[in-house]
């Protein structure tokens, strides 16, 4: 499949996952097979306000970070959310231009990727994210500004409805106002991250439209990918929490695409892994904000392990990288022995 420029052999993405998906996790998952990687979602309105005020304040600083695309991350999408369709129109316009201010891209994004999956409650009660699935004139009135704004594709992230399915109409009325590929999560908003996902609606949704269709929801190994596509006829799969702590996961959805062999990594590989993603956040970020960042992917990391707990609290507790490291290198010493 193709997104503007880019081909995607296996159609493999990396789910936006606010607070996660950062730029150190988003590099070590492409070095792992994924083919294509969406930001943390961005405010519109904040991109927009700020570009009014007379000097930059810190949550424009913490939007600069998250709009910022290097060409070594292509492709990637930079994804937007917000209700209102001028606003929406004129941050994406600012993303594709590179004209919003203190920007440091050396590149425009692959494509603008819209939210209307949020199903969190500060985004909802602002009728943004998944609301927007109980507003589909809204909702085609963004894409189609959206789409008249800038050059670059359009795509939007949807759930299979708010409260119940509508996804397959929905998606119909993004197509005809624009839009150049959707992404389906299987759960409904109020079905949140509950387990079990109905891939059913994402067939629906594809026999609705043509522009390519990505499933996303409970894929955790390659069966659960491959079954996916199989069952679903979907053009790719997005990968959001079966990545955390594993991103070779896209490696053995690979494989398993092209019927090859998949070894998957040792233990004392997984804790390579992990000190390497603390190295990199700390390269990428403030030293406190790395440390406090990192733990939670760490904790991701040596899930299962033995002394997994005893460790995890050890890792919580920390108060340095040396600390962390010493930590990581305890448990390898335990599995090399």
């Amino acid at each position: 499949m193709r997104i503007g420029s880019f081909e995607l052999k296996n159609g493999l993405f990396l789910a936006p996952l606010a607070g996660v998906s950062d730029r150190s996790f988003r590099d070590i998952c492409r070095k792992r097979g994924a083919e294509y990687t969406v930001s943390e979602m961005i405010s519109a309105k904040a991109m927009c306000y700020d570009m009014m005020r007379k000097k930059p304040t810190a949550e424009a600083s913490a939007t600069l970070e998250l709009a910022t695309v290097y060409k070594y991350e292509m492709p990637i999408a930079i994804q937007l959310f917000g209700r209102e369709p001028e606003f929406m129109a004129r941050a994406a316009q600012m993303i594709e231009e590179c004209s919003y201010r203190g920007c440091v891209s050396d590149t425009r994004p692959a494509a603008i990727d819209i939210n209307m999956g949020c199903p969190v409650k500060k985004i909802v009660s602002n009728g943004e994210g998944s609301a927007l699935m109980r507003e589909p004139i809204l909702a085609a009135e963004i894409v189609r500004a959206v789409k008249s704004a800038v050059s670059l594709p359009v795509t939007v992230k949807i759930r299979a409805g708010f409260d119940s399915e509508c996804a397959p109409e929905f998606a119909k009325r993004l197509e005809d106002a624009g839009a150049d590929l959707i992404t389906v999560h299987a759960r409904t908003r109020e079905q949140m991250y509950l387990p079990g996902v109905d891939i059913s609606v994402i067939a629906r949704t594809k026999a609705a439209v043509s522009v390519p269709v990505i499933g996303n929801g409970d894929i955790y190994t390659a069966s659960d990918a491959i079954r996916m596509m199989s069952e679903t006829g979907c053009d790719g799969v997005m990968i959001a929490r079966g990545a955390l702590g594993n991103p070779w996961i896209f490696s053995e959805i690979a494989s398993a695409m092209s019927g090859e062999s998949y070894t998957p990594p040792s233990t004392y590989e997984r804790l390579e892994q992990a000190k390497a993603h603390l190295l990199a956040m700390l390269e990428d970020k403030p030293q406190r904000r790395a440390i406090a960042e990192a733990k939670k992917h760490i904790a991701w990391y040596i899930k299962g392990m033995n002394g997994a707990a005893a460790a995890r609290s050890r890792v919580m507790c920390a108060e340095s990288p040396s600390e962390i490291e010493a930590i990581i290198n305890e448990l390898q010493l335990e599995v090399s022995e």
